[in-house]
């Protein structure tokens, strides 16, 4: 029988607990707690009490096993100002519903399909570049990612606009640390700058979307993209119901932030990296040579570009884009011989998990060689889950896997980059794992 005893943690303070340590340095927070306390640990978010659970098993068992027990996280409750409904942040019967019309465009041979356009928008960026030039590759990624997952699930050229909704799209991002604070339903009454910033963007994010809806309704067309299909989509397991035009924006919404905002994230860290470590650098170009030489990648060149697809593994291993998951206990919930009592958030970090020497030797070096096929089936399976899991596991996820291999191969093949001296590079946990100050690369002509 478990205890009631609370598992070891941070004190905290009176009142508040741990809550302006964890807000202050989230990623920080989360890793001594990992370290100091062990496999579980305790602390308190104000008046909530919160349980951090770092090992594979215990991961396992919340996402998946007793995944019924657990809703989404505050962060995405709050998520619902900017996502609405949308398959990241509904719940139960409206998200199993909503998954049921989504998932034939993630169908594996749609997801091909869309191949072409990704090699196709990462060529093109890489004709514009220039030898000796500085790049904020940050600001790059999110450029070519938001340009693809327009054009292959909205079949929308937005490259006009990006830089533009690239700021829209930050000031969301940037001021959704503050939406999830204690009491930030008052805040968001209250007529502050940030505020008015943030219902502007959203107001602009909002226009482009519905102006998509508006446009494909009144053609009627069918262009095969994910936008036509949500349009036509009917729930035959329920009442035959189509979706309404918010239940569309919603969707679109979730699907044209998520879809661009982490592969972009995890694409920036990999340059980062292969340009710290020379030689994962030049066994990449080695095999982009030998498999590509002087052509462009191709979807049935994924599963021979096994190297590239261990260099951007080994990369959401270190830097992953979504650096944390959150559940909330509907029941009482036993985990690690004590009770996490019903109300309790309970956080499992992949930036942690992913970062623990019990199963990454050496766990801060990287080394792409952790995965080969031997090596990744000696540790198990939610020692590495940079996609969640369980029923909610990003439904993308063969998308960016495919989007990040291709994007990789594509500018690699042509195109090394070299940290600009000096430049700082430090972690900025939003939503995603950004880089705090963008990264500044200088791009060298292969």
């Amino acid at each position: 029988m478990p205890t009631l005893l609370h598992p070891p943690g941070p004190k905290g303070k009176p009142f508040v607990g741990s809550l302006i340590d964890f807000y202050r340095d989230i990623l920080g927070f989360l890793t001594k707690s990992a370290r100091d306390y062990g496999d579980i640990s305790y602390f308190k978010l104000g008046p909530r009490e919160a349980f951090l659970l770092n090992h594979s098993d215990l991961i396992k068992d919340v996402l998946v096993t007793h995944h019924r027990n657990f809703l989404r996280s505050r962060a995405l409750e709050r998520a619902k100002l900017v996502l609405g409904e949308g398959l990241l942040t509904s719940e139960r019967d409206v998200h199993l519903r909503q998954r049921r019309i989504i998932q034939s465009a993630f169908h594996h041979k749609r997801i091909a399909s869309y191949g072409k356009a990704m090699v196709d928008y990462a060529s093109l960026m890489g004709e514009r570049w220039q030898e000796g030039t500085t790049v904020d590759m940050n600001n790059e990624m999110m450029r070519l990612t938001m340009a693809i997952v327009a054009k292959t699930l909205f079949d929308a050229d937005v490259e006009s606009e990006a830089e533009d909704i690239g700021k829209t799209i930050t000031v969301i991002i940037e001021m959704f640390p503050r939406t999830v604070l204690p009491f930030s339903e008052i805040l968001d009454k209250l007529p502050l700058p940030s505020t008015r910033r943030f219902e502007k963007a959203r107001e602009r994010l909002d226009a482009i979307i519905y102006g998509m809806i508006e446009e494909r309704r009144a053609k009627g067309e069918d262009r095969g993209d994910l936008l036509s299909m949500l349009l036509m989509a009917q729930d035959e397991e329920e009442d035959g119901r189509g979706m309404t035009d918010l239940q569309v924006r919603d969707e679109a919404m979730t699907l044209f932030l998520a879809g661009h905002e982490t592969t972009a994230n995890a694409l920036t860290w990999t340059w980062y990296l292969l340009s710290q470590h020379p030689e994962a650098e030049n066994r990449l170009h080695e095999e982009l040579d030998t498999i590509l030489g002087n052509r462009l990648p191709t979807v049935e060149d994924l599963d021979r570009l096994s190297y590239t697809r261990m260099v951007f593994a080994e990369s959401m291993r270190l830097y992953p884009p979504v650096w944390a998951v959150a559940r909330r206990a509907i029941d009482d919930y036993e985990a690690g011989g004590y009770v996490v009592p019903a109300g309790s958030f309970v956080f499992m970090s992949q930036y942690v998990t992913h970062r623990d020497a019990r199963y990454y030797p050496d766990p801060l070096r990287f080394d792409p060689e952790r995965w080969t096929p031997e090596q990744q089936a000696s540790r198990p399976q939610f020692a590495y889950f940079p996609f969640g899991g369980g029923p909610r596991r990003c439904i993308g996820e063969s998308f960016a896997w495919m989007e990040g291999i291709l994007v990789l191969s594509t500018l690699a093949r042509k195109w090394k980059a070299g940290l600009v001296p000096g430049h700082r590079v430090e972690l900025k946990p939003l939503i995603t794992l950004r880089p705090k100050y963008g990264m500044l690369m200088t791009l060298e002509q292969r």
